[in-house]
């Protein structure tokens, strides 16, 4: 009895695992721009996205 309980509560740690990991990438956007904002209320200069600076001058 004492196995089967092991067992089921090793099952129950990765289906909440795999539930968490689910809900992170489907919120990921939402996840990304909630810091972005706490980060810029802060001013934390580390929390902007850089990705966009390096085509910057192709509008030129």
């Amino acid at each position: 009895m004492k196995v089967a309980r092991f067992v089921l509560k090793i099952i129950s740690l990765c289906l909440a695992a795999a539930a968490l990991t689910c809900c992170i990438i489907a919120y990921w956007d939402k996840i990304a721009a909630a810091v972005r904002y706490v980060g810029d209320k802060l001013g934390c200069k580390c929390c902007r996205s850089p990705e966009y600076d390096d085509y910057a001058d192709w509008d030129e």
